[in-house]
């Protein structure tokens, strides 16, 4: 992996772990969030390709949704 995409990942998955924080939810395995945050990154890359639109934005989107499921 490369190095940006270890950061974005790294981000991912603090957003994943400050929302289950902020909605008071018990934090699932960390290899579990790791998973949704590449799972994130993956998704996130493929709508920018679509779009042009900033990876930021679409990794925050991504993440909202994956927690509301």
């Amino acid at each position: 992996m490369g190095f940006i995409r270890d950061q974005e990942e790294k981000l991912a998955l603090r957003f994943l772990a400050w929302r289950h924080t902020k909605e008071e939810s018990p934090l699932p395995e960390i290899s579990t969030l790791r998973r949704q945050a590449s799972d994130i990154v993956d998704e996130a890359h493929k709508i920018a390709k679509k779009r042009g639109a900033n990876i930021l934005s679409i990794i925050k989107e991504l993440a909202q949704d994956i927690k509301k499921k």
